[in-house]
């Protein structure tokens, strides 16, 4: 597993300004983009196909900084004009780093809500 967190969340934090309720409106459109355009990814599509959906799927993981992502998005972009062969290894490519993305965000959004949970708590009871 690479060093490099899946997203990086200075990047993310230029846009939400640290606003939760911001960040998790902005994952969930994530994960709503990533739902369908990898059904599109698909190694068999036409040339217009897989570049337009490995392109979308670059442009909105390099939004909220998941810089490995947009990577393997472009790696994808790139295997347009390969056979379907060689575009399955890059859509696997593409799909381990939504995976590695996607378990961020959860984890993420967990301990960020943890948190806020715990200082709740400590305002209600002082």
């Amino acid at each position: 597993m690479s060093a490099e967190p899946a997203i990086d969340l200075e990047h993310l934090k230029l846009y939400s300004g640290g606003d939760l309720a911001l960040e998790d409106e902005v994952f969930a459109l994530f994960r709503q983009q990533v739902e369908m355009w990898m059904r599109l990814l698909d190694p068999k599509a036409d040339e217009e196909s897989w570049a337009s959906a490995a392109h979308s799927l670059k442009g909105s993981a390099r939004s909220i900084g998941a810089h490995k992502l947009a990577k393997a998005c472009s790696a994808a972009e790139a295997a347009t004009r390969l056979a379907p062969t060689g575009r399955s290894v890059a859509a696997q490519d593409v799909q381990a780093s939504i995976n590695e993305a996607l378990k961020f965000i959860d984890q993420h959004t967990y301990k960020m809500r943890i948190q806020a949970l715990r200082i709740s708590s400590q305002r209600e009871s002082s």
